[in-house]
């Protein structure tokens, strides 16, 4: 990890290259939110490179000129890091390690290194280490550390590629317990998940430092850990929030994403990020004051799509309209998305309408029906009551059969949405006796129907 006290903080070159599919404006842009992610990892940027290539260079990215340039500029800054906004190959970071007296990232692994630095919770922590022992395996060199402390003897001759097969071994024996870890940390979240089926879930999305924890924090009217930096949440945070006085949801902040965000890193949050695949509705926060919001909006809708997560009904949240100086810009954003919601979460300018507006979205698909079960189930009854908005309630008897007394039942009329209501149905429809019947959206309150 980047090292973050004052007498030790690291500094760093950064470096984005320019390639016919990649503007000099976007690669400027680029690495303005490298810089920001190396700030955030504790290191101070003090020179950036471009580069301009018609293609990739496949043995270094940049050049054997380019490297020697870069190399010239760390021996004059005293730079302890050189970090590439792109990706690169194993065999790019050892054909450049060779040549620079520094530490070599690039953008993954910068990243990686915040999380690890951000990792709170036992699950998170976990999670962090598979996905940075992952990217780790393919590229030791023989200038990373060793993993386990050898002495001299019989079977720790070579120093170069034997040390380097042992150390590839004691990760893959690592991964393999990280994983197992993984998978039971899954299953316990699982069974979590199970025991909110009851509610409608909500979960917030958006670019990485879209605001969306402070905007949990105004909706739930707790403290949830909100700070102006890149990744401050990497655990999913639930609360139980109540719209209209009746209507409860769980309301979940996750981790936000971000350009090129690490495929192993998706893999590895794979039962953090399941509250997103799980939601009923998704609220995506969106940063307008930030000049490129919109890439960001289709960063997110694209890691959206890699989640499996494109169909689930979203509603557009765009935050800090306090802080946009240009109104004209914010007609324009009214204009083009006049379905979307306007917020300031940290003053708190249009919550309460954001609330009205999801509360219109979750009823939106709400069915009504009536129900017919005995009044010998209180507790499907009374599940009934919490999952349900009741219209109308009877008890009363059935008529009398021959061979067969009169049974007392209760006929409740309802509306749910289609994920509670269909719940409802089938406990019902899985009683000795108990139906349901779909009801006309105009059907009056006090009209049963069995």
């Amino acid at each position: 990890m980047i090292a973050t006290s004052p007498d030790t903080t690291e500094t760093a070159i950064i470096v984005g290259v320019i390639t016919p599919d990649t503007s000099r404006w976007a690669v400027r842009d680029n690495l303005n939110e490298l810089e920001q992610l190396a700030h955030t990892a504790g290191a101070v940027v003090t020179d950036r490179v471009t580069q301009s290539r018609t293609r990739i260079d496949p043995a270094t990215f940049i050049g054997s000129g380019k490297v020697k340039e870069i190399k010239r500029l760390v021996s004059q800054k005293d730079a302890d890091l050189v970090i590439f906004d792109d990706d690169l190959a194993p065999v790019q970071v050892r054909n450049i390690e060779r040549q620079m007296d520094a530490k070599l990232l690039d953008r993954s692994g910068l990243i990686l290194d915040i999380f690890a630095g951000r990792a709170q919770t036992s699950a998170a922590k976990t999670q962090v280490e598979l996905a940075q022992l992952d990217y780790l395996r393919t590229r030791l060199t023989r200038r990373w550390t060793h993993l386990s402390r050898q002495k001299g003897g019989i079977g720790t001759k070579g120093p170069g590629e034997t040390q380097i097969e042992t150390d590839r071994r004691l990760i893959d024996k690592r991964i393999a317990t990280l994983r197992e870890k993984l998978e039971k940390i899954d299953r316990q979240r699982t069974t979590q998940r199970k025991a909110r089926r009851s509610y409608t879930q909500v979960s917030l999305v958006g670019y990485t430092n879209a605001g969306k924890s402070t905007l949990m924090n105004a909706m739930a009217d707790e403290s949830v850990l909100a700070e102006d930096q890149l990744f401050a949440t990497l655990d999913a945070t639930t609360r139980n929030i109540t719209l209209d006085g009746t209507e409860e949801v769980l309301l979940s902040d996750t981790v936000g994403f971000i350009r090129k965000l690490p495929h192993r890193l998706i893999e590895s949050f794979k039962s953090t990020l399941d509250e997103v695949r799980t939601s009923d509705l998704l609220l995506h926060v969106i940063d307008v004051t930030h000049p490129r919001f919109e890439d960001h909006m289709r960063v997110v809708d694209e890691t959206l799509d890699e989640l499996d997560a494109q169909d689930i009904p979203r509603l557009l949240v765009f935050n800090k309209v306090d802080a946009l100086d240009d109104t004209h810009l914010l007609r324009a954003l009214r204009r083009d998305y006049p379905d979307a919601v306007f917020v300031s979460a940290l003053r708190g300018i249009g919550v309460t309408s954001l609330k009205d507006e999801l509360l219109s979205l979750i009823r939106a698909d709400y069915v009504e029906r009536t129900a017919v079960l005995p009044v010998t189930e209180p507790a499907l009854i009374a599940r009934i009551h919490r999952e349900a908005e009741v219209l109308h309630e009877e008890y009363t008897y059935t008529d009398a059969q021959k061979d067969a007394k009169p049974q007392a039942i209760a006929r409740i009329q309802y509306r749910a949405s289609e994920k509670h209501g269909q719940r409802i149905a089938e406990l019902i429809e899985a009683l000795d006796f108990g139906h349901v019947s779909d009801l006309p959206s105009n059907t009056p309150a006090d009209m049963s129907a069995s």
